[in-house]
């Protein structure tokens, strides 16, 4: 029995017809010979596990056959078997094959998807995936952002989080939050660098006093020059326009070499670069630290506690205190003793001008006989 070749798609259910007859007259070789002779060249006609016939175009894959059983299966397809031999979903699909589709519940379409597939059906329904799974993580991104703002009393900006989204380097916004909904990002690292760019923005645009000139003197001026292409704060008793603070876990006075940490609430933080708490805020608020330096003349007085060791000898304390009565400018607030096993440990509260006065004070404290370590707290 001879098949003739098919001819548009009146002639598909006679080309049916003449196979069910090859069949049943048992003539298989027949039967595959004008099965591959009768079909387009620019075709491929595949077989579903339930024996149902497909077409598709040259060059479809298994990604294409599942998009035209179903989208749900298309979207989770991983895989798939070409005539019980698991293939990959790249794999063409030849006349005659028997294709079935491998699924797995976490998959979801990517977009080089819309690349592999051949039909334009396929390609229309994995862009359609991708704009609603794009639109879902937009969604629950956005969620999650302001569940966790409004945690700690924050309204969020739609204006200072594009600031964000830029300064971060995502061209796209959408990127940026499918980022957040797959986890790729740190919601808290987001919240605080959104925190830093409203600060900066709002000092912006916050209108600063106009002050002449002629109020500023500098003990430096070819300092000043040379640094003036640098972003530092200067701290000197005319700063104005700043809200900023002395850290207490440090205490930081007048020459102290210090840096400026920028707060939740806005406010500026000086450090001194020596603090135990340094090293932990560069690693996690690298993006929140500004250089600082002082600048004319100190500001007044600075509560300061130093730490002696000696042994508790008679008359060490009096010695102790009788230098730091003696030196100008130098007023002591308060002094604590612990004595045990022939040793004292004391701390000791004063207010000076500035560090050079310190070190001065401290040097002349470790003279005192007896006294085995001076430190600054």
């Amino acid at each position: 029995m001879a098949l003739q070749r098919i001819k548009g798609e009146s002639g598909i259910d006679e080309w049916l017809s003449n196979i069910r007859a090859a069949l049943e007259n048992n003539d298989d070789l027949q039967l595959m010979d004008q099965f591959k002779m009768g079909l387009y060249e620019d075709e491929v006609f595949v077989f579903t596990p339930k024996g149902e016939l497909l077409k598709f175009p040259k060059g479809a894959n298994i990604l294409d056959f599942a998009y035209r059983i179903h989208s749900g299966i298309g979207n989770k397809c991983v895989g798939g078997k070409i005539n019980g031999k698991n293939v990959s979903f790249r794999a063409e699909m030849k006349s005659g094959d028997e294709v079935e589709v491998i699924t797995q519940s976490n998959q979801t379409p990517k977009q080089e998807w819309v690349n592999i597939v051949k039909t334009p059906r396929a390609k229309a329904k994995i862009k359609l995936a991708l704009k609603e799974t794009i639109a879902k993580d937009t969604i629950y991104a956005k969620e999650l952002l302001e569940r966790r703002l409004k945690n700690r009393k924050i309204e969020l900006d739609e204006t200072t989080m594009m600031h964000l989204i830029k300064r971060m380097g995502f061209k796209v916004a959408t990127d940026f939050y499918k980022q957040i909904a797959d986890e790729k990002l740190d919601v808290n690292e987001v919240i605080e660098k959104y925190i830093a760019v409203r600060d900066y923005d709002q000092n912006i645009n916050t209108p600063q006093t106009v002050r002449s000139a002629t109020e500023f003197s500098y003990d430096n001026p070819d300092e000043e020059i040379a640094r003036s292409n640098e972003d530092v704060l200067v701290i000197d008793r005319n700063l104005k326009g700043v809200d900023y603070s002395l850290a207490k876990c440090c205490q930081p006075i007048y020459g102290d070499e210090v840096f400026g940490f920028v707060t939740v609430s806005g406010g500026i933080k000086i450090h001194r670069c020596t603090c135990p708490n340094a090293p932990e805020l560069r690693k996690r608020f690298g993006y929140r630290i500004v250089k600082a330096r002082w600048s004319g003349k100190s500001a007044g007085q600075y509560s300061i506690t130093i730490k002696v060791v000696g042994n508790d000898d008679l008359g060490i304390v009096n010695n102790i205190t009788s230098i730091i009565s003696k030196e100008e400018k130098i007023v002591m607030r308060s002094i604590n003793i612990d004595s045990h096993d022939g040793l004292f440990d004391g701390t000791i509260v004063v207010q000076l001008e500035d560090v050079t006065k310190l070190e001065a004070l401290m040097k002349k404290l470790r003279t005192v006989r007896g006294v085995k370590q001076v430190s600054r707290l």
